[in-house]
Formats: C-alpha cells, structure tokens, sequence
C-alpha cells in the first residue's frame, strides 16, 4: 500500500489528481488544502474510502509537518499554489509565499523517506516565447512574473534536493488545463459562463493572442502514467496540448457550442502576463499517453453539458 500526499488537492487539478490516485485501492491519499483558492466540495469521495481532507497550511512548516509525521508518506504530488492570472499579479508577495511551502515540503520529503515529489510547475516559466514549439530542453525561462519565478525557484529546488540528498523527483509543466468544476478564474470557464449567462466575453487586447487547452483527463492521465510507469524520473515535462488557437476564436467557438446571443467586448491589453503565444512541445507527454488528446470541440462540449446539467438541478 502506497501513502500519497497531494498538496493543493481541493484545487481543480489537484483534486482531479487525487480521485485518480485513489482509483487504486491499495493507495492511501490524503489531500491537503488550506482552501484559499480550493474549495471543500471538490475534495473527492470514493468507494474504497482511502481519501483524507485536512485543512492545512503547506506555507506553514509546523502546519505541514505534523502532516508528514502522522502519515509517512511514500510520495508527495505537490500542487498547492496561489493561481490565477490577475490574483496571482494582484498579491505578488502572496505568491512568493510559495517558495517557504516548496521548501517545507522537499525538506521533510528528505527527511521522512519520500520516494519521489511530483511538482506542479507552469507554462508561465517559459514566458514570451523564443521558440515555438516550447520545448523542456532548449526553450529558455524568461519570465519576471513573481508566479513564474517562484515555479522556476520550485524546479531548481527539485534539482538541488537530488544532487545533494538524491530526493527523486518528477517536474510537470503544465499548460492551459480546463474541465469540469474547474472555477471561473480561468478563461475557458470565465467564457462559457458569460455565454450561458447571455453576458458580454470580454477579452484582453486584439484577441490574437494564442492559447492551447488540455481537457483535464488527458492532464491526468498523463502524469498518472508517468508516476505508475516510473517514466521522467528527475526530469521535466510539459503537460498540455498541442492545438494552438487565438483567445478571439477560442471566444467565438464557445459562442456556437452554447448557442449564446453572448458578444465579444474587447479591454485593454494587461499591462503584463498576457504573453503572445504559448504552444508546448508535447512529444514526450504523447509517447506517454500513446493515445490521440481530446479536441477542443469534444471538451469544450464536455463541459458545457455539465454546466448545463448542473443549472438544470439548480432550477
């Protein structure tokens, strides 16, 4: 039986991470989350009863620590993080806040018998583009966003814990991931909750700027492979796709999947973190997955039927 830690697992992608984990019986997960951009809901619940929710700090080293000791864990998938592009500008040094929980984590990871750290970094890391598509190797870290920064920090920290204390690790650099009960700081459900609402989509600048999206099963299943299979051991790889669109079109298609009379409203450009274009270099992730990614239009759909069931319920 396997203990497993997942930080930040009332988050969107966390607890997705977490019911997948616990899919397996013989697995014992616990989800830590002190729900400041979680929410309780999300926490999962299964038949095999082998999910536990506490409420804790990871930022808070006597918070996490009492964690590790009661537990013991075997391996630690950490996604606790402040998210969101305008909250994450908003409240910088909230943000650089997350370097102390990184830190705690590595440290009683090491000194309490982790197998490995699974790390949730970001796409943010490589910044405006010098090359497309992004690749783990060559494509330079270039971003002075504090919420890139503290990821990049996280990364070097994972080397650095394996040079010197041979902590085995795992980077995943994920791209625009989008799903069901994923909130609506993220643009594709900002979109198509305006659009269900018969609400302006208001987007940033021309629009022209480009974007890929993973549906949330092809994120999961991806890193779930790499942890079952022992795959990028104390390497890095993106998790996202490859299908890049403009944010105007990406607009436009929600519009005809929901049948909205919704119209487009454009703002000023951001004065930062709106980069130009994001396309990653998937070819590891797909030799991992050996499976075609779900389109745009098949998950876009997904979702709008859930939002659409769910208002139904409501109503």
């Amino acid at each position: 039986m396997a203990k497993i830690l997942v930080t930040g697992g009332a988050g969107f992608i966390g607890s997705a991470m977490a019911t997948k984990l616990a899919g397996e019986k013989t697995n014992e997960v616990v989800i830590v989350d002190n729900l400041s951009t979680g929410d309780k809901k999300n926490v999962p619940r299964n038949e095999f009863n082998n999910i536990h929710f506490i409420k804790c700090d990871v930022n808070d080293y006597n918070d996490i620590a009492a964690v590790f000791h009661s537990w013991k864990f075997d391996y630690v998938f950490h996604y606790a993080a402040l998210v969101g592009v305008q909250r994450t500008l908003e409240q910088p040094v909230n943000v650089l806040n997350d370097i102390d929980g990184i830190r705690s984590i590595l440290n009683l990871a090491k000194n309490t018998g982790v197998k490995r750290v699974f790390y949730a970094s970001s796409s943010e890391v490589y910044g405006e583009p010098f090359e497309i598509p992004q690749n783990e190797k060559t494509t330079p870290l270039n971003s002075r966003l504090p919420y890139a920064i503290v990821k990049n920090v996280g990364e070097a920290y994972l080397r650095s814990f394996h040079q010197e204390y041979q902590l085995d690790y795992s980077i995943f650099r994920f791209f625009n991931t989008y799903g069901p009960q994923q909130s609506d700081d993220f643009v594709i459900s900002k979109f198509l909750k305006a659009a269900l609402n018969g609400e302006d989509i208001t987007i940033y600048g021309d629009g022209e700027q480009t974007r890929t999206f993973c549906y949330i099963d092809d994120n999961i299943d991806a890193c779930y492979e790499i942890f079952a299979s022992g795959a990028c051991l104390n390497d890095v790889v993106n998790i996202g796709s490859d299908a890049e669109i403009p944010i105007k079109l990406l607009a436009e298609a929600i519009i005809q999947v929901t049948g909205s009379d919704s119209v487009i409203k454009h703002l000023p450009p951001l004065k930062e973190g709106d980069m130009t274009r994001r396309k990653p270099d998937i070819s590891k992730m797909k030799s991992i997955l050996r499976r075609d990614l779900l389109s745009l239009k098949d998950g876009l759909n997904k979702v709008f039927e859930y939002l659409t069931a769910k208002q139904n319920v409501r109503n």
